[in-house]
């Protein structure tokens, strides 16, 4: 299973350290009922320079707001990544549970991501994600510009392996009234082997609610 690991690792990871990438995602959220969402996102991802474009995932989830601090989801991720020199699939559905807070004006998100990870070519594997986001109060503009930051962490339960780390400093904004948008920088470090390769991303993200 170890070698798994570090084949799974290496594929995805054959950039050089400190690699410089694009992501792009394209959300629509759509409001199903008084307390339920449907949500459909599309990513891609450009890697080496932002010349090689290695990675899209199509993924769909609908989610329950319980409370004001406590939703649940469910949701499937389709996933096409290239690895040695052809794009391979990893379906995922996935389990998601997110708390919300207020302290001292600032806006706090955790978020749990369990998944399950189906491949053709390798062993399946279970993975849990943490995510915990930082809104600060300050808010700028018309188009309401507000900095957060996060930090998430990638556990796989096989071997119980801390695999990756994301750490992201970003500004989200309202553009029109069902209209959202963010761009951020991602610095990811992954554990390949006995190495902590790392990647900077500049992402955007664009959002449209109905």
């Amino acid at each position: 299973m170890a070698a798994v690991l570090i084949l799974a690792g290496h594929n995805a990871y054959a950039y050089d350290d400190g690699d410089f990438q694009i992501w792009h995602t394209e959300i629509q959220e759509v409001k199903t009922g008084k307390d339920t969402k449907l949500t459909l996102e599309e990513e891609f991802r450009w890697a080496d320079n932002a010349n090689d474009f290695y990675y899209h995932h199509y993924d769909a989830s609908l989610s329950l707001q319980l409370s004001k601090n406590l939703s649940l989801g469910i949701g499937y991720r389709q996933i096409y990544e290239k690895k040695s020199g052809k794009f391979k699939e990893e379906n995922q559905p996935n389990w998601l549970a997110t708390i919300y807070w207020d302290l001292w004006g600032c806006e706090f998100e955790d978020r749990s991501r369990l998944e399950y990870r189906h491949f053709d070519y390798q062993t399946d594997l279970w993975r849990y994600r943490n995510k915990l986001t930082l809104k600060l109060p300050l808010k700028f503009s018309k188009l309401e510009i507000q900095p957060y930051v996060s930090d998430e962490t990638f556990f796989e339960f096989q071997g119980s392996t801390f695999t990756r780390n994301r750490f992201f400093a970003g500004l989200s904004m309202n553009i029109k009234k069902n209209i959202k948008a963010e761009s951020y920088y991602l610095l990811q470090n992954s554990k390949s082997q006995h190495k902590w390769p790392k990647i900077n991303v500049f992402g955007i993200k664009i959002k449209l609610s109905f």
